[in-house]
């Protein structure tokens, strides 16, 4: 929207502050706030911060920052009291100068897809973040958390408090503008799904974002704690973000559909998914990018292991989901690794250029692993098939990462050595912290 008609929906909304937003390299969210009455100076000549205690951001002798604008992103945060309502806007970053920052994640998704755009393709990508809401403790650290319901997949009850925190939760986002299908309890107890309607990369890395601390903000209302951690609870599904995407052209034609191919996938297609199978063990560096990721990832929850696709195999790492008659639109490739504790904004960009090289190098993808237990194969029956596994930590996914420079160019030199850094530190605390599980096996024993 103009700036014009962006000033008379914020003086309608009654807003009295605004957040302007960006993300750090891990994916946390920042901001700066200010008075409405500070808006119109701030879409004209940006907004100014230091950097220099922002993770992945500028050193200290080099710290102003400035803030761009996004005024297509405006929204009213719906949990803001009335007479302190506050908007966000999401941001890219910028030198001094005007150069675009390199370490901006979302810069950095921008970039990807201009390159793409330039082919004529739109990447679109289609979310399911998964999440836990656990009972709260009065504002503390939860040191053993406690599922806020005892349901099951899709289960429903009317007079269920999870269920009506849900529907808020939906209603929430859809007045911030994502476009909610379908909102369902999930595997686990206390777990839960909210999907939305698939949009242009940048703008569902948006949604993710806004999604995430929309839930955590209105479950803090309900004394809940809402979690996006992959794996919270020892024993149970963790919760992952699968990831539905296709390329269209400009005239919004699917660029997956053929018509005349056994699975409705075009020859671009199959590019597609040979290339993120090609990178898959440096990829989930970047989808799956935390310590806990890697307790998700491991055979019996549902959570791809192993490297191959399928069209009607869940435990493959990529699924093509069934083609319904005169949905051309529909046809697309399920990405199942990625997890909600990842930056959307570098996943997807690393998603994408792991796709845009299987594309370039014109890779063919393996035969699918149909109606395959993959789980089920012992390690030499997979050797033989030739199906390899994603990596079983952090510290392996980061040393695959370091070994593959398309996706490394992706992040781009700035973003990949903060990110890298960010999770050197991550290991090493993990390596040497004592855990619970250490304790209680070694304490009276050793």
């Amino acid at each position: 929207m103009d700036k014009k008609e962006l000033l008379e929906r914020v003086k309608a909304d009654g807003v009295k502050f605004i957040s302007f937003q960006f993300s750090d390299v891990t994916g946390s969210v920042k901001s700066v706030d200010a008075p409405v009455e500070r808006l119109e100076a701030a879409l004209e000549d940006g907004v100014w911060f230091d950097g220099s205690s922002v993770e992945g951001f500028a050193r200290i002798q080099e710290s102003d920052m400035h803030l761009r604008v996004d005024a297509d992103t405006y929204a009213v945060l719906p949990w803001s009291p009335p007479d302190m309502r506050r908007a966000r806007m999401f941001c890219t970053i910028h030198h001094p100068d005007g150069t675009p920052f390199e370490g901006d994640p979302r810069g950095t998704l921008i970039r990807l897809l201009e390159k793409a755009g330039e082919r004529g393709w739109v990447y679109n990508v289609g979310p399911e973040p998964e999440f836990f809401l656990f009972r709260g403790n009065g504002g503390g650290v939860i040191a053993h958390p406690v599922p806020h319901d005892v349901g099951g997949y899709f289960d429903f009850s009317p007079n269920d408090e999870a269920v009506r925190v849900r529907t808020e939760l939906m209603a929430a986002l859809w007045s911030m503008g994502l476009e909610i299908e379908v909102g369902h309890h999930e595997v686990a107890i206390g777990q839960h799904e909210i999907d939305f309607r698939f949009a242009d990369a940048l703008k569902a890395a948006d949604n993710v974002m806004t999604l995430k601390y929309t839930v955590k903000a209105i479950a803090a209302q309900h004394g809940l704690v809402a979690s996006f951690m992959p794996k919270p609870i020892y024993g149970i599904n963790g919760s992952g973000m699968h990831c539905h995407q296709s390329l269209f052209d400009k005239e919004g034609n699917n660029l997956f559909f053929d018509a005349n191919d056994e699975n409705m996938l075009s020859p671009l297609a199959y590019n597609f998914i040979a290339g993120q199978l090609s990178h898959a063990r440096a990829l989930s560096a970047v989808v799956a990018p935390t310590v806990n990721s890697y307790k998700r990832l491991v055979p019996g929850y549902e959570a791809p292991v192993y490297i191959g696709w399928a069209t009607r195999n869940r435990s493959a790492l990529i699924r093509i989901p069934r083609f319904n008659s005169g949905q051309n639109k529909a046809v697309r490739a399920e990405l199942r690794c990625p997890d909600p504790s990842s930056n959307p904004y570098l996943a997807f960009a690393a998603m994408l250029a792991a796709a845009m090289d299987g594309i370039d190098c014109d890779m063919k993808p393996p035969r699918p692993l149909n109606n395959i237990n993959i789980y089920e194969l012992s390690e030499l029956e997979r050797a033989q098939m030739g199906i390899d596994s994603l990596p079983s930590s952090l510290q392996e996914a980061m040393a695959e990462l370091e070994k593959d420079q398309v996706i490394k160019d992706a992040l781009g030199p700035e973003t990949y050595q903060a990110f890298s850094r960010a999770k050197a530190v991550e290991w090493e605390e993990f390596r040497t912290h004592v855990t619970d599980w250490e304790v209680e096996k070694y304490l009276e024993v050793a």
